[in-house]
């Protein structure tokens, strides 16, 4: 099963510095991606000269999140596509229990990793912690985080179940359900990291 590790970067050299070595040295049965939304700084030549291995998709404008996703995915050919911030660390054997989902839950199309707060390990980050759901009133919520209330991250939700929504920080998807849902809404900009 073949993975596509996508960074998608616009003038965040810094975070990639940080964050892109991790990536690189937790993934060794993927290929890995920054796509690059028109970066004005050091990203591209950076990648280029300390990461050679890593492949560059450049876009032709900063599209932000959603059009800079879909953009770049047009040119990279995968059986799944790992969506990931490039303020995102990752740790050893983080995709392994992933390709065994994919490989052994056919019907499962999307994937999110518990994500935890890079500052405070013990604790999740907002941004999607364990998994997200809607509430009946339509209201998103998610495992580890209450409105304002952070979790500490003591194994509770060390389990596999469904969600109602994966956070963008970091998901993968099966290339074929991000096509057959036509990949992201153009119209949902949503700067991308690094500005």
């Amino acid at each position: 099963m073949n993975i596509a590790v996508v960074i998608l970067n616009w003038n965040g050299v810094q975070l990639l510095e940080q964050f892109l070595p991790s990536i690189i040295k937790f993934s060794p049965e993927a290929t890995i991606y920054v796509a690059d939304n028109a970066s004005t700084d050091e990203s591209i030549s950076f990648v280029e000269q300390h990461h050679p291995a890593v492949k560059i998709v450049k876009n032709t404008n900063n599209f932000g999140f959603a059009k800079g996703y879909n953009e770049a995915l047009k040119h990279i050919d995968a059986e799944i596509y790992a969506l990931v911030n490039s303020d995102v660390e990752v740790t050893a054997n983080w995709l392994s229990p992933i390709i065994d989902t994919f490989r052994n839950e056919s019907q499962t199309a999307i994937v999110q990793p518990k994500i935890l707060d890079h500052k405070n390990k013990e604790y999740f980050e907002y941004a999607g912690a364990a998994g997200g759901f809607i509430d009946k009133y339509g209201y998103p919520y998610c495992r580890g985080r209450l409105f304002d209330t952070i979790e500490k991250d003591e194994g509770q939700y060390n389990d596999e179940i469904e969600i109602s929504w994966a956070s963008g920080a970091c998901f993968f998807i099966r290339s074929y359900v991000y096509k057959e849902l036509h990949g992201f809404d153009d119209d949902f900009f949503c700067p991308s990291r690094g500005n």
